[in-house]
């Protein structure tokens, strides 16, 4: 979900010019995303229908100019892999603090748990969009 609402924003700044990609820390490679992101999203226009989950990788880790995560254990993972000062809390990449700066996974947990973090990554992500916007102007 998240990847997918930064690509929008971005999209809707008229940065089609960067990419965005979405990666786990305890994904299944291929494996589709939950019924309730699918759903949850669908109710905010976004369609994750094509969407196929895919483990995080050093790989992933080197190449990327910054990665977000949604909890502090995500980005412990991430910062394992070496992503150290390219790594953040995407709720502190926003410029939130606190225990307010994660985003609860609602993986496993009902509709409601799926709509709150999406509500919490909708309106994390314009400050996000604009930093990152910011970030790859030149």
């Amino acid at each position: 979900m998240a990847a997918a609402v930064l690509q929008r924003a971005l999209e809707g700044m008229g940065r089609k010019d960067i990419t965005v990609e979405s990666a786990g820390t305890g994904a299944w490679d291929g494996a589709p995303v939950s019924e309730g992101s699918y759903l949850v999203s669908l109710e905010q226009g976004i369609d994750l229908s094509s969407h196929r989950a895919r483990l995080i990788t050093r790989e992933q880790v080197e190449g990327a100019a910054v990665i977000l995560t949604m909890s502090r254990t995500h980005l412990a993972r991430v910062r394992e892999l070496g992503g150290g000062g390219r790594a953040y809390l995407i709720g502190e990449y926003a410029g939130v603090s606190g225990s307010a700066a994660e985003v609860s996974d609602p993986y496993g947990g009902d509709l409601e748990d799926y709509r709150v973090a999406l509500r919490n990554l909708l309106a994390m992500t314009p400050a996000v969009a604009s930093r990152i916007a910011g970030r790859s102007a030149s």
